[in-house]
C-alpha cells in the first residue's frame, strides 16, 4: 500500500533516527494490520519514521525507529536481544548514493513495496522520493520485517532488518 503522508518531514536527517524497544503504540499517520501464520503484526508509518507491533500467543513486542525526542540511544548497527520468549535481532545501515541512484533505488523500492500484500509506504510531502517504506514476512516460524528511510536532500537511504522468533532452549 502506498500513500502519501498529510505531514511535515519530521525526521531530515539519517543521523536524528533513534532505536526503542518496547515503546508504546505512537500516533501513526498510516497503518497496515497484517495477520501472519498466527502472529498480529502491525506496520506504522509515524511522522518521524516508523513502528512496528507484533502479538502473538506468547506476548508482544514493539520497534521503534524515529526521531525520539530526548532519546539516548542512536540507530544501532546490530542488535541482538532476548524479550521474553522470543530472540529479537535488529540490523541498520546508512547508503549514500549519489542524485542519480537515488532517485532510480527510491523509485525501484516504493514499487516494490506499493503493491506488495504485507508491504506499506508513505512519500511526504515536498519530494517523491522522501518516504518510509516498509515489508513484512513470516518465514520458518519467524517473523521479519524490513524498513527503509529516504533522505533525499543528503543522499541517504536508511535500510533496517528485523527477525523476530521464538527462542530455541538449549540442550544440556
Amino acid at each position: 500500500m502506498l500513500t502519501t503522508l498529510n505531514t511535515s518531514y519530521t525526521d531530515t536527517r539519517a543521523g536524528d533516527l533513534a532505536w526503542a524497544l518496547g515503546r508504546e503504540p505512537l500516533p501513526a499517520l498510516a497503518t497496515l494490520d497484517l495477520e501472519l501464520c498466527g502472529a498480529k503484526l502491525q506496520l506504522r508509518l509515524l511522522g518521524a519514521s516508523h513502528q512496528v507491533l507484533l502479538e502473538e500467543e506468547r506476548g508482544g513486542c514493539s520497534e521503534t525507529v524515529a526521531c525520539i525526542p530526548g532519546s539516548s540511544t542512536p540507530l544501532p548497527l546490530g542488535v541482538a536481544k532476548r524479550v521474553g520468549d522470543w530472540e529479537y535481532e535488529f540490523a541498520a545501515r546508512v547508503e549514500v548514493l549519489a542524485p542519480g541512484q537515488f532517485a532510480g533505488r527510491a523509485q525501484e523500492l516504493l514499487a516494490l513495496v506499493a503493491d506488495h500484500p504485507h508491504g506499506l509506504a508513505g512519500v511526504f510531502p515536498g519530494s517523491p522520493h522522501a518516504f518510509t517504506a516498509m515489508l513484512a514476512h513470516r518465514h520458518e516460524g519467524q517473523v521479519h520485517w524490513r524498513t527503509w528511510h529516504a533522505y533525499p536532500q543528503d543522499g541517504q537511504l536508511v535500510a533496517t532488518r528485523t527477525r523476530v522468533g521464538v527462542r530455541v532452549p538449549v540442550s544440556a
